[in-house]
């Protein structure tokens, strides 16, 4: 397993050897350990049932670990109320509809920082710039559960983004939206980031995976098998088969072309494309 240790700030969170067991014996998390940073954009892969969102889902206490420790900002999860860690990790949950119960937008992205007991101008400020980071303001007199998938994952994400979170964790973001919606939500997240925000993404999208985040961490059956800064996560293509992960076709290519000296370190198509223009000015 490749670690690559961190050049980003303070820690914000750390998993201490953490095991997790459902009420029906199934071990989802093995011997967990790792740290959580602050600026990182973090994408947290794996097969179906390697143990992604139950890990999430440690982070802002949800769940809690069966042995060792979770510590969010000094605190140990098992003795800390969700409410009280929601105000540093924000979760998106994976359907928008788990979330939504308000009447209407506004109130929906209000709920958060009112019950946090804010004075309601700051309450307000907050839910003015959720709903115009996320696009939404000619919706906020609608009710959320009568608009599309988009307009709710939206909503979902304003909801998180008003609380002002350290930390946002977004679960399979994209299910259901265009490409095009897609690439503007992660538009969003990248500027949140840009401003100090900490981004842990989980998903299925290789792609995205590659383009937007900079550190990968891959999980298998619940044990941690490979964390690593992005450009380097891509390459064992062998391990990444094994736990269900198929890389994007252009780091496959330069995979493919390494033996002509094209660097698999390589995240987008258009570094392709200049590592390729390299190769052939080097060999004039």
């Amino acid at each position: 397993m490749t670690v690559v240790p961190s050049t980003h700030g303070e820690r914000l969170a750390a998993f201490e050897n953490v095991n997790f067991s459902y009420e029906d014996g199934t071990e989802a998390l093995r011997g967990i350990t790792l740290d959580i940073r602050k600026g990182e954009q973090i994408a947290l892969v794996g097969g179906n049932g390697s143990g992604k969102t139950t890990l999430a889902k440690h982070l802002n206490g949800l769940l809690k670990p069966t042995t060792g420790r979770v510590i969010v900002k000094g605190s140990d999860t098992r003795k800390e109320q969700v409410a009280n860690l929601a105000r540093i990790v924000g979760y998106v949950f994976q359907n928008p509809d788990h979330q939504l119960f308000c009447s209407t937008v506004a109130e929906e992205v209000r709920f958060g920082p009112m019950n946090f007991g804010l004075a309601e101008p700051e309450v307000e400020r907050r839910t003015e710039r959720a709903l115009e980071i996320m696009t939404l303001e000619r919706l906020k007199a609608e009710a959320p559960l009568s608009l599309s998938l988009g307009d709710r994952r939206r909503i979902s994400i304003a909801s998180v983004i008003a609380m002002a979170p350290e930390v946002i964790i977004l679960d399979e973001p994209f299910t259901g939206l265009d490409a095009g919606e897609a690439e503007s939500l992660m538009d969003v997240m990248r500027e949140m980031n840009r401003q100090g925000t900490t981004i842990i993404l989980i998903t299925h999208d290789m792609r995205v995976v590659a383009e937007h985040s900079d550190r990968v961490i891959v999980l298998s059956h619940g044990r941690k098998v490979f964390d690593s800064k992005t450009r380097t996560a891509f390459s064992d293509l062998k391990l990444l088969r094994e736990c269900g992960l198929i890389p994007p076709p252009a780091i496959q290519v330069a995979h493919h072309l390494r033996e002509y000296g094209v660097s698999p370190e390589i995240t987008t198509v258009e570094e392709l494309a200049d590592e390729l223009a390299r190769v052939l000015r080097e060999q004039q």
